[in-house]
Parts: structure tokens; sequence; C-alpha cells
């Protein structure tokens, strides 16, 4: 019997500014006997993220950073091809943190079984229907404390992260709904498929104006998964009492100089705002109430959703860059083709 290889994606130096391949490389790593405990998973789909290029850098964050030489952990799901472990039979479907590689061993209690859902792609529990969606959920209610009839502000509309949270927004309540993008193509998405009222494209410039534009009567949450400039606008329209839920700032991620704060921040305390920072990790305990919601929402068709979906282990990096540049509508993901999948693995 051949010897399982797996293609994995390892980050071999640190980006300075924006990261290139030559930050990257590919490597192809024999697999050993299972060890008993211990499963083997073929994914079928991975998952590349914004908050994966923090990461890249040797900086103190919310989770420690990747190590040089070392392959890139993250989100991924697949099935177990081959099992020393009771509870994780072969044919699982299976949520893991392993990250780029198309094949993984190691101890069962390093993924999760997931139940398959007739007609829904598996990819679905990577956003959607995952940390993506509950991310949404808990920057909305848990943090934001979102009330019927408010105004909603959300950067980054049409990422995996933005295009859930105008959806939620308008299921909890929200009366309008904001939203950023950068192009035509994605603003229409935004106001057609994902519940937003209205929306612009900050790379026609003046972001501020733009909101204040779509925004008369001010807004009283922002999602923020940008920071910068859009930072800046929601606390210019802000009403009183307003709240943000701050998720993310890519616009920040591959810049090499500090940037300068908001010049408006003092309208912090002239309107008694409130701005909080949050990552998932410590709202985990949200999940099942968020999949009380989520899943009849989506057994009655109120849930859309975008993928943009690059195919290879190989291309995973591709994906990673572009999703990035912002190319990506919806959840980027690298599927791991099928005919790649099972010719060498066995019941072990």
């Amino acid at each position: 019997m051949s010897t399982p290889v797996s293609t994995q994606i390892q980050l071999a130096a640190r980006p300075q500014g924006w990261p290139t391949h030559d930050d990257f490389r590919t490597v192809r790593v024999p697999l050993g006997a299972l060890e008993a405990g211990h499963v083997r998973v073929r994914n079928e789909f991975v998952s590349v993220d914004p908050y994966m290029r923090g990461r890249m850098n040797d900086v103190r964050s919310y989770v420690a950073p990747y190590q040089l030489g070392e392959t890139i952990t993250g989100g991924a799901i697949g099935r177990v091809v081959a099992s020393e472990a009771p509870e994780l039979p072969v044919g699982a479907l299976v949520l893991h943190q392993h990250g780029w590689s198309d094949l993984v061993q190691d101890a069962a209690s390093t993924f999760r079984a997931v139940p398959d859902l007739p007609g829904v792609p598996s990819s679905l529990r990577l956003h959607i229907l995952g940390v993506t969606g509950l991310t949404a959920y808990v920057g909305l209610t848990a943090i934001a404390k979102l009330q019927p009839g408010e105004t909603v502000f959300v950067s980054g509309a049409a990422g995996a992260v933005g295009t859930a949270v105008g959806q939620l927004a308008k299921l909890l309540g929200a009366d309008r709904v904001i939203g950023s993008a950068g192009s035509d193509e994605k603003l229409a998405l935004l106001t057609e498929n994902y519940g937003y009222d209205v929306a612009f494209n900050y790379k026609n410039g003046d972001v501020r104006g733009q909101l204040a534009q779509a925004a008369p009567a001010g807004i009283d949450v922002f999602f923020d998964n940008v920071g910068g400039d859009h930072l800046e606008a929601a606390l210019d329209v802000f009403n009183d009492s307003g709240r943000a839920a701050l998720c993310g700032a890519i616009a920040g991620y591959n810049t090499t100089e500090r940037a300068p704060g908001p010049d408006n921040l003092a309208n912090v305390i002239t309107r008694a705002l409130t701005l909080k920072g949050f990552t998932l990790a410590a709202y985990l305990q949200l999940g099942a109430e968020f999949q009380e919601k989520i899943a009849p929402w989506f057994a009655e068709g109120k849930i859309a959703y975008d993928e943009t979906i690059v195919d290879g282990i190989d291309h995973t990096v591709d994906a990673f860059l572009d999703m990035m540049r912002g190319a990506n509508t919806g959840k980027m993901l690298v599927r791991i083709p099928t005919d790649t999948r099972g010719e060498e693995d066995a019941h072990a």
C-alpha cells in the first residue's frame, strides 16, 4: 500500500506590508501509520480569512502568531478516510483547525463531527452556518445590543461576515441597514440579496460624505470589519448612545507604518458612544442560541450566501491574496477537488 502524502502550505517568511507568494511554501509530507485514537481526514474545503494576516506578524494578539516553517492553521472541513477512533468512523464529516492542507491526521479530539444536512454543501459549515454567522450574531446581539427599529452601518459589507451581518440585522429587527463595498456589482448584491437598504462604493472616495448621505438620520449600530476611514465616518454620524462592534480592521492589516487615530474621537464622549472590540473565542457559549435562530431561517429560505471558490490546495495562497484585495464576494474558500481524494486511503 502506498504511503499517504499530505500537501501543506507553510509560512516561509513574515510579510512586510502586503504578503506575496515568496512568504509561503508548499511541502509534501508523508504520513505515518495511524496511532490509536487518531484519524486521517481528507479535506473538502479549506478557509482563508482576514485574521490570518495578523497571525503572520510576530506581535502580541488575541491568538499566538504563526511560526515560521509551520503549516498555517485555520478552519477546514473534511471526511474521515481512515480511523483508529471509534467515535469518528470512516465517512464522518468533521470540522477542524488544522488549516491549509489537503490531508491531515491527528488525535480524534482535534476534530468535531457535524451532521450531514441533505442538500446543504459542507462548505456552509465554514461560514454562514458556522463561525462566520456566529460572529455576525455575536457582534449584533452580545456586543452592539441591536434593538428593533435601529439603523445599522456595516463596513466591508460584501465579505463573508458582512453579508451575514446585513441579513441577521434585518431578521433581528433593524429598520435600516447600510453597507460599504468595493464595486458596483457588490453594491447590487448587497441591496438585492443581503438585506441592505442602501450601499456605497468606498473606492469612490469620501467615505464620510457617502455615509452621511446614506444615513441622514444617523446610525445606532456600527459593525466594523475595516477600521480607518470607515470608523471615522461612523463616529461622525452616530446617534447618542450608539454602539460599535469592532470585529476587524482590514484597512490596516498590511500597513508598515502606524496609522493616525480618528480625528473625531471626542464624539465618543459627547454622544455617550460605546466602542467594543471582540473576538469570537470569548462568546462560543452563544453557539447553541445562534443555531436555534439560524436553522429555521435557513430552512425557510431567509438566508442567502455567496461563495468564491478556488480549486486545489496548491492555489491556497492565490485565494488568500485575492481575498485580502477584496476580490471575493461572500466567503472565500479553497476546494479540494474530488479526483484527488481517497486513492491512497484505506480503513486503518
